[in-house]
């Protein structure tokens, strides 16, 4: 969808959303402020900051502004879900807010820290299956809906033309180990000069839930809501696999390459340099290459699945961007006729997707024939309705469970810290319910 640097979530932003139930006011949508139709100014706090992307948003909501000429609507970019909540908490919280943590829904939620929009969606009757069955899942938590989607993303494989030397794209991991094997350069000293595939999580977008859950079925909670990692074998092939390419390029070998990239979105990206060969991606590469890369031939395919699996191969991970009406907003009834009109208005969405190179969360505006992306969006739009793709459940306490099994990942077990995997998962797992209890999960 764009940046996402605040993909992991803090014990910092925790405190917070456990505080925001009764620090941001008492304000319900009964007595959001002035009418809708009043003179008002309304203030968006949005996570995009990249040009084209904060031009695709004004572009988005000009027709808001044709509908609504008494809303004046003031656009903040770059806003993470740490200011979000810290101005919620504050007291002090701008209108609307959108964020990139599907992750966090469920404190959103549960918190209160975003407002129950039912009441909303029953007044105008809203109906929700304009919206696919996995985004009308990662908007609400335990029958809540304090969010809407605001277009999706979902993930594939970039192959570059020039780099795969002829060789088709892989559908199974074994294909995608041998190909990542076949295709690394390294120099003389045995560095990597060229990566067929990166295997670590410090790569960018190869992190586990991209992999773990859409290529090897790993599930992340069991049915009591717990933590699944040992008990789920699927996770011990994914971190196997991982680890045995990983040490095939040597762990100070990556390390060094990675730490030698430039920023992820940026023009210095190792893909769009030609110095990856392959590399799971969201479809809003598609939009930086155009714009930063056009020189690069790539194609894009569904990410490739264990070998066990190969009847799931069309499928990815699933998740998008958020919108929300703050606790305490102080123009709620002005900012649900934006949400709305964002969320559900299909011109709106079909122009927010162009302008962002994303998904569009509707299903009337993925099917718009006014769409204007790339021949290698069409996997992104595949996987995105493909019944095998996946995404990540919800809890009290947001992505903590994810973070604390990227930890493990990327400071026990990729440096070969990890004697027992199957220890070493069970005592992951007791971490992340004692977590979940303390919460009140």
């Amino acid at each position: 969808m764009s940046p996402r640097p605040w993909r992991l979530i803090t014990a910092s932003i925790l405190t917070a959303v456990a505080a925001t139930a009764c620090t941001a006011g008492s304000r319900s949508p009964a007595d959001g402020g002035p009418k809708a139709d009043a003179p008002q100014t309304i203030e968006v706090w949005h996570g995009w900051s990249a040009p084209h992307e904060v031009k695709a948003f004004q572009d988005a909501i000009a027709g808001f502004h044709r509908q609504h000429p008494n809303i004046t609507v003031k656009l903040v970019k770059g806003q993470d879900d740490t200011k979000i909540l810290n101005a919620i908490r504050s007291g002090n919280p701008p209108d609307v807010v959108s964020s990139f943590s599907t992750n966090n829904v469920g404190q959103f939620c549960s918190s209160g820290a975003l407002q129950d929009l039912t009441p909303y969606l029953k007044k105008d009757k809203v109906d929700l299956s304009l919206f696919p069955k996995a985004v009308q899942d990662y908007t609400q938590y335990k029958g809540v809906r304090c969010t809407l989607p605001l277009l999706a993303d979902d993930y594939a494989l970039y192959s570059n033309k020039a780099l795969m030397k002829g060789n088709p794209p892989p559908k199974t991991i074994s294909e995608l180990t041998a190909l990542a094997k076949k295709l690394t350069v390294r120099n003389p000293d045995g560095t990597i000069k060229v990566a067929g595939f990166i295997p670590s999580e410090t790569y960018y977008e190869h992190v586990p839930e991209h992999i773990a859950g859409p290529s090897f079925g790993a599930t992340w909670l069991n049915a009591q809501g717990r933590a699944n990692f040992a008990a789920d074998p699927a996770f011990t092939r994914y971190l196997q696999w991982e680890k045995s390419l990983l040490d095939w390029y040597g762990y100070d070998n990556v390390k060094k390459f990675v730490h030698s990239m430039g920023q992820e979105f940026e023009a210095s990206n190792p893909f769009e340099k030609g110095k990856v060969a392959m590399a799971i991606d969201g479809e809003w590469r598609t939009k930086f290459l155009q714009q930063e890369a056009p020189g690069v031939q790539y194609d894009t395919t569904p990410t490739p699945v264990d070998d066990a699996r190969a009847n799931t191969y069309g499928g990815g991970f699933v998740t998008g961007t958020i919108i929300g009406i703050p606790r305490g907003a102080r123009h709620a009834q002005a900012s649900w006729e934006f949400v709305k009109y964002l969320t559900t208005d299909t011109d709106a969405l079909v122009t927010f997707a162009n302008g962002l190179g994303n998904v569009p969360s509707t299903i009337p505006a993925l099917a718009s024939p006014n769409l204007r992306l790339p021949p290698q969006f069409t996997t992104f739009l595949n996987v995105f309705k493909n019944p095998n793709s996946s995404t990540i459940p919800s809890t009290i306490n947001g992505g903590d469970f994810i973070v604390k099994f990227q930890s493990f990942v990327q400071e026990q077990w990729e440096p070969g810290k990890v004697a027992n995997l199957q220890q070493g998962l069970q005592s992951l797992d007791k971490k992340v319910d004692g977590a979940l209890q303390l919460a009140g999960g």
